[in-house]
């Protein structure tokens, strides 16, 4: 089963170099990324869960109503992905919910740093995709944590993919960066090991970062972004439907192995 991902926030990488960055630019470019991952999934007649923020769903009320029509599954990634509150878990659902009409069943932390299970479940939530269970410099360490789904708090606990025995992660920049047969070959492993694979992008990742000099964004995201990005994630989901693979949501995988 393949759980497919993204975070779908207002663009902020910018303000982390030190570049002032609206809220009106960073919608922009997410808005952009969104319609051009919305049209590889239906090229492809695959489904995925979009984590949005709660101002991306205010402010793009079209693409969200996109997102749903075209069978995908819209679970919360907060309300602002630049200042997280306490409150977030509790408020991004209520505001999607009400904007979009929908129930609302997972979460994930901006940036995927930890957030309280018990705020998860008295809000509501029924899984939480919030870890990345690996090492990454800078930003977090995880290499005790449970690899696979795993229940806790009462929470379905959904974490990004990695390989199996070094832990190397298979997210966003793994794809810019890898060679994409290498890429290929690690989720196939991931896969035939653990019978399921999960991993995320964003949108601003299909917007033409290397164009904007102004961004000051460091060449491993540059890489292979925009039109290459949409090219990269179009040959990987052909890859794993020509393998046979089923394409699911989190919310269909959470309540399929709940006990």
């Amino acid at each position: 089963m393949i759980l497919l991902s993204f975070d779908t926030e207002e663009f902020d990488v910018p303000r982390e170099h030190g570049v002032s960055f609206s809220l009106e630019e960073g919608m922009k470019v997410s808005i952009y990324g969104t319609n051009r991952i919305l049209d590889t999934l239906k090229e492809n007649g695959v489904r995925a869960t979009f984590f949005c923020t709660s101002n991306f769903a205010t402010h793009a009320q079209d693409v969200m109503q996109r997102i749903i029509d075209e069978g995908h599954e819209v679970a919360c990634h907060g309300c602002d992905h630049w200042e997280p509150k306490s409150t977030d878990a509790e408020r991004s659902k209520q505001i999607i919910e009400s904007a979009t009409g929908i129930r609302v069943k997972g979460y994930r932390q901006p940036r995927m740093f930890p957030v309280s299970n018990t705020a998860l479940r008295e809000a509501g939530y029924i899984y939480n995709s919030s870890l990345n269970p690996s090492f990454i410099p800078g930003r977090y360490m995880h290499l005790d944590t449970p690899r696979t789904y795993f229940m806790q708090d009462g929470l379905m606990q959904i974490p990004a993919s990695v390989t199996p025995w070094f832990r190397i992660p298979l997210f966003w920049l793994a794809l810019h960066n890898f060679p994409q047969w290498l890429y290929h070959a690690f989720v196939r492993r991931v896969v035939k090991h653990d019978g399921y694979f999960n991993t995320y992008f964003h949108p601003w990742e299909f917007y033409e970062l290397k164009q904007h000099p102004e961004f000051k964004m460091p060449f491993i995201i540059r890489n292979h972004s925009g039109k290459e990005m949409q090219q990269r994630l179009d040959r990987l989901i052909k890859m794993l439907k020509a393998r046979g693979e089923e394409f699911a949501t989190y919310g269909e995988f959470a309540e399929k192995h709940i006990k």
